[in-house]
């Protein structure tokens, strides 16, 4: 069976990956992420990904970095709290697209990495997948069995970036206060 993993960054992959391989997935990643800013930390999280598929051997796919769409769609709820309605639009776009990248490769199932985190909530992400394709949408919380201390660990093996926020312009200015 064949899954698409919707990939953030390249901790939260390490994480997703060794639970996928042990379930028997032949994993396609797609990193598509339009929310992350600025572009100089896309490409240090992409980079971060490529590492990841090559030491777990998967195929990854890049969509291009377009943030006009996120910024549409988030700009009036800038003031939103990190986990709240921003948050669940980001969500949405991002599993919509690997949805649609699921339908286009051909695969049998999409996920997403973002449950890895301990900062989103997975029964969140979940529904929002599961509205999206209740039969094709691959439930999981990677976060549970340790799945965050094992990305943790993996990325530390590596030598893998590991950001400080979320990805967004708002999570920055949260973070710095």
């Amino acid at each position: 069976m064949k899954v698409v993993l919707h990939i953030c960054c390249g901790v939260c992959a390490a994480g997703a990956i060794t639970v996928l391989l042990n379930e028997g997935y032949k994993i396609t990643g797609f990193f598509f992420n339009p929310n992350i800013y600025p572009e100089a930390e896309f490409h240090k999280r992409l980079q971060a990904v490529h590492h990841i598929a090559k030491l777990f051997q998967f195929h990854l796919d890049v969509a291009p970095y377009s943030p006009e769409e996120w910024f549409e769609k988030t700009s009036l709820l800038m003031d939103e709290p990190e986990g709240g309605k921003r948050c669940e639009i980001c969500y949405r776009l991002r599993l919509e697209r690997t949805y649609h990248h699921m339908l286009h490769c051909g695969a049998d199932f999409f996920t997403t990495t973002l449950t890895v985190s301990p900062h989103k909530k997975a029964s969140v992400v979940n529904k929002i997948g599961i509205g999206i394709s209740s039969d094709r949408f691959l439930v999981h919380d990677f976060k549970k069995h340790e799945g965050f201390k094992r990305a943790i660990q993996i990325a530390k093996e590596q030598g893998i970036y590991r950001q400080n926020y979320c990805g967004c312009i708002y999570s920055i200015r949260e973070q710095r206060g």
